[in-house]
């Protein structure tokens, strides 16, 4: 074996790779054991002898074998060192064999959405980051850290801090009109943490979980994961519209809406509807997801209250975020869940999720008990109200004889739909993310197997300036003009 060829091939090493020689000697050494380059039983050189041949101290050379022999891939006896049977099995090389696993069948067919940058017009979800008050928010997260107990950096209380469970409750009884105690708050990592949650906790593989048509994605990758079985129930002008039917053919164990600002048409779910679908569920045994991620911004109208204040003990699960209000890097969300559902789900999570980010958790309560959050949210409605009416505006002038424009009087999106039911609107979008604008395909958001009219685009404004509006949307016009 002419060593000194096969070392001089392995030391070319780039410039950021700045191995020591006792480093380069030793990956020599292991890669070609690895490979069966060093088959297994080669009785490697002595020492001194090696040394000689790559012109190394000795010393690289005993650290190299002795590092070998920790990792088990060389022998060392009295007639010198050996090769280890276990390390001369051959490995293939990385890029010759295609890896031959994937994502799990439950996660296939699941539509691929355009990413949300939060930099670019018009990515749904997305806050107006610049607007948030960081100063504010560092002076008391630093608070909350200094006044950390040692015990409070052990794991905490997997329903959440009491003092931001009781602020979120007392903010959900005034602004959106909920029934609920500190004690039926828990605190998550987000709505999808939530949604996760829910499909887990509630529900067995295999149950029907009815959602929206078009619907959350999201909501739909946490429900197939969980194995459940989605159903898509159209939407319409008056949000989830559900036939006799589909509760006899199609019994739910879940019911995921999205009643004040339906995701993503933004159509809202009407009041006769909203107390039809608690009793129904309640016959049927069933528990409604209210997923109620931008309510908080209501700019027409009086505000709605949530589903889950409409009737004492209603079957809700009612999830929130501060995603929207606050910033998506927070990753606090929170869940209510029926009385006679805390005790329970208390037990599941002390077995299985253990909390933390305590400091972050009290720093939020201290921005709500303080008046920051409502004030914050006064301000955000009064921004978005004005970004949204230069979208409309725009939207209106520039598209007004292709498209009509829904979900406006709520939220921090809207949906720009296209009269034309056979415009590709996927070929489109992925246009539009050609030229910088995030506006994904409306058809992308189907559940089931049921056909959903809508084709178009989902365009969040709260991010984006006023003055930038009608730019942005001659862009949009032209390349809707172009292809029609």
């Amino acid at each position: 074996m002419d060593y000194q060829l096969l070392f001089s091939a392995f030391t070319a090493l780039p410039a950021h790779m700045p191995w020591s020689r006792q480093r380069q000697l030793h990956e020599c050494l292991r890669g070609a054991i690895r490979n069966a380059t060093l088959a297994r039983g080669t009785r490697l050189p002595a020492s001194r002898t090696l040394a000689l041949e790559l012109g190394v101290s000795r010393n690289t050379v005993l650290y190299a074998y002795d590092q070998l022999a920790t990792e088990g891939f060389v022998l060392s006896d009295r007639r010198g060192t050996v090769v280890a049977s276990l390390g001369a099995v051959a490995l293939p090389d990385r890029l010759a064999v295609p890896l031959r696993t994937g994502l799990s069948r439950r996660t296939q067919g699941l539509s691929a959405l355009p990413g949300s940058d939060m930099s670019v017009a018009f990515a749904p979800g997305v806050p107006s980051l610049g607007d948030f008050p960081v100063t504010l928010w560092r002076r008391l997260l630093d608070r909350a850290w200094r006044s950390l107990k040692p015990a409070q950096l052990n794991y905490a209380d997997p329903a959440g801090e009491l003092p931001l469970r009781t602020a979120i409750a007392d903010h959900l009884r005034v602004a959106r009109g909920a029934l609920v105690e500190s004690g039926q708050v828990f605190i998550t990592d987000g709505t999808q943490s939530s949604l996760d949650l829910c499909a887990r906790a509630f529900a067995d593989p295999g149950d029907k979980v009815w959602m929206e048509n078009p619907g959350y994605q999201g909501a739909l990758a946490a429900f197939r994961a969980a194995q459940l079985k989605p159903v898509g129930i159209v939407v319409d002008a008056e949000g989830l519209a559900p036939v006799a039917s589909d509760w006899l053919r199609h019994r739910p164990k879940l019911i995921y809406v999205t009643p004040s600002h339906q995701y993503p048409v933004g159509t809202v779910l009407s009041l006769a509807r909203r107390m039809a679908l608690i009793a129904q569920a309640r016959n049927a045994a069933a528990l409604i997801i209210e997923d109620d991620y931008d309510s908080e911004f209501r700019h027409e109208g009086p505000p709605l209250s949530c589903m889950q204040g409409l009737a004492p003990d209603a079957p809700v699960l009612y999830l929130g975020t501060f995603s929207k209000t606050m910033f998506p890097a927070l990753r606090i969300g929170f869940m209510v869940v029926p009385a006679a559902l805390v005790a329970p789900l208390a037990a599941l999570l002390a077995r299985s999720a253990p909390r933390g980010r305590t400091a972050d958790q009290l720093a939020l309560a201290e921005f709500m008990q303080r008046g920051h959050f409502s004030l914050h949210l006064r301000r955000m409605r009064r921004l978005y109200r004005q970004r949204r009416d230069a979208l409309v505006a725009a939207l209106e002038q520039h598209l007004g004889d292709v498209a009509d424009v829904y979900g406006g009087s709520a939220g921090m999106h809207l949906a720009l739909r296209l009269r034309d039911a056979s415009t590709d609107d996927v070929r489109l979008s992925t246009r539009l993310l050609g030229l910088g604008i995030v506006a994904p395909a409306l058809s992308l958001h189907a559940v089931g197997t049921r056909i959903q009219p809508w084709r178009g685009f989902l365009l969040g404004y709260a991010q984006v300036p006023v003055e930038a509006m009608e730019k942005l949307v001659k862009m949009l016009a032209a390349v809707v003009h172009n292809a029609s």
